[in-house]
């Protein structure tokens, strides 16, 4: 951790030299090679995701969500007009570039410009873009985002005991911080959370990482990854966990 010592003798944060605000990040379409991120708007997604998401028959992604499982297409067609009306978070469909369908929800939180520190949750990949690169490519897309807009500090935190989500969050590059115990009350039930991070400095080398396992010469004829992500991510982790 840097420090420096005031008059006191103190030990105080480094200095920030020419900290300016982030930007908030708007509603507007990132392009990717496997997927489009576009503003939730429940005309154009709620239907096509509404029937990617009932492809979880068992409902696992909705376990650790504050909401859903939705048992109808009106309610969760409400959930999508609410959400894509909302500031922060701020809501995007996952589309495939392949289909030219919704298949997963994602979005930015906690939007705080002024400390530079933005959060990306509300996660839901249906299973048509589960362990595919339009996962990887979408989580790439928002980060890239987040920091080209100013921002030093980009979270992801989910419930402890989502060990699904942890490991993602550690194979995109994001070091564990911790965990909160009794965070939230969620669904009725306790809920701790892990927090992970990735910060500024990180960025370059992450971003590397990501091009170089997006890259169409890192999938065989199969469509097989020659080089894992958590291999190309693993020396940036500050700390596992």
């Amino acid at each position: 951790m840097r420090s420096e010592t005031n008059l006191l003798g103190q030990p105080i944060g480094f200095a920030v030299a020419g900290w300016k605000p982030a930007q908030r990040p708007a509603h507007k379409v990132l392009q990717g090679s496997f997927c489009t991120l576009e503003p939730l708007d429940a005309t154009r997604h709620a239907e096509e995701l509404f029937a990617a998401n009932a492809l979880d028959a068992e409902g696992k992604n909705w376990t650790y969500l504050p909401y859903g499982p939705f048992d109808s297409f009106s309610s969760y067609n409400a959930w999508v007009e609410q959400c894509g009306s909302s500031a922060d978070p701020l809501f995007f469909a996952i589309i495939s570039n392949e289909t030219g369908k919704a298949v997963g929800v994602a979005s930015y939180l906690r939007i705080d410009p002024a400390n530079g520190t933005i959060e990306v949750g509300h996660l839901n990949f249906s299973p048509l873009m589960q362990k595919t690169p339009i996962a990887t490519e979408a989580m790439w897309l928002m980060m890239r985002e987040a920091f080209a807009l100013g921002f030093r500090r980009y979270e992801w935190k989910c419930n402890a005991l989502n060990m699904p989500s942890r490991a993602a969050a550690q194979r995109l590059g994001l070091s564990f911080e911790g965990v909160f115990r009794q965070a939230a009350v969620v669904k009725g039930r306790n809920r701790d959370t892990a927090w992970y991070a990735a910060i500024d400095k990180e960025w370059p080398p992450l971003n590397a990482a990501f091009q170089q396992w997006l890259a169409p010469e890192n999938f065989d004829s199969e469509e097989r990854q020659r080089v894992s992500l958590s291999k190309l991510t693993g020396s940036i982790l500050v700390r596992r966990g």
